[in-house]
This record gives structure tokens, sequence and C-alpha cells, in this order.
């Protein structure tokens, strides 16, 4: 071709591991999506919102649709829709397994759960000044993740 021919291709003519367009014409997703998606998308339209489903595969793929995606609802119900969000964020969404079972809380900081971490296994004298930040960084963050989420939000997640 030559300079000022344009390349025109078909709608669908590259296949990426992500969803390459968004999907907003909810009329033809049967049309641009896999059979066993498609199938998903219609056993799970009882309880939720064809847009919401199509949502989810733009901002993941369509196999994370498949693979995650009642999961990712169940822990949303459990433990609330910004810490689900906050740790596919912070790891991906394939560490959102029974994440639920594995939140420790909402903090204003990784000090703030040290302290209440420690604080809740041992009597700690007042009188004793601990530095919990540090007490996090040599401890604590080895075995536990820290999702921001915010301002002075962090959500905690056993790994």
């Amino acid at each position: 071709m030559g300079p000022g021919h344009d390349l025109k291709l078909p709608y669908n003519s590259f296949v990426h591991h992500r969803t390459p367009m968004s999907i907003t014409l909810t009329a033809n997703y049967q049309e641009v999506l896999k059979s066993e998606t498609v199938e998903l998308i219609e056993d799970l339209l009882d309880d939720h919102d064809l847009e919401d489903l199509l949502k989810f595969i733009d901002e993941h793929s369509e196999d994370d649709f498949v693979s995650y995606f009642e999961e990712y609802v169940r822990c949303c119900d459990a433990i609330g829709e910004d810490a689900v969000n906050a740790l596919i964020e912070e790891d991906g969404i394939d560490y959102i397994d029974e994440c639920d079972e594995r939140y420790r809380g909402c903090y204003e900081s990784t000090a703030d759960f040290a302290e209440e971490y420690y604080t809740g296994l041992y009597d700690i004298p007042g009188d004793i000044v601990v530095d919990w930040e540090a007490t996090w960084e040599t401890n604590l963050r080895h075995t536990h993740t820290d999702c921001e989420s915010g301002y002075r939000s962090v959500h905690i997640f056993l790994d």
C-alpha cells in the first residue's frame, strides 16, 4: 500500500488475552464473545445486570470472567468491593480465591494493623513504646499483603 492508504481490518481481526474493545453494545455480545462466556452470562442474568457482567469482561478478560466472576461477587458481598478491588490491583485477579477468609480488615496504616495484631496477642504495658511501622516492616509484611485503597485506607490480607 502506498502513502495515503489506510489499512482497514475487520472488526474482530485481533485476538488478545484481554478484550480489545469496550463491549458497550449489549445487543451483539453473543456474536463477539466465546460461547462459554455467553453461556455463563445467560446463567447469571437472573441475578446480575448485563451491563455489570460486560463491564467485568471489559476490565479483566473473558477468561477471567469465566474463572473468577462468581468468586469476585461472593467475596465482594462478604468483605466489600473496595477491599476485593484493592487486592486485585495489588496482586492480580487470580489472588481473590477465598480472599474473604484471608481478609484482616481495613486500617489507616500498616502500623495500626501491627499494633492491633500484637496487642491482641500480648498484654503490652502502656509504658512501653513500640515502633509499629518497624514491627510491620520486620515481621508482618512477610506474611500479609497490604493494599492501599484511597487516603488513609489500607486493606490487609493474610498471605
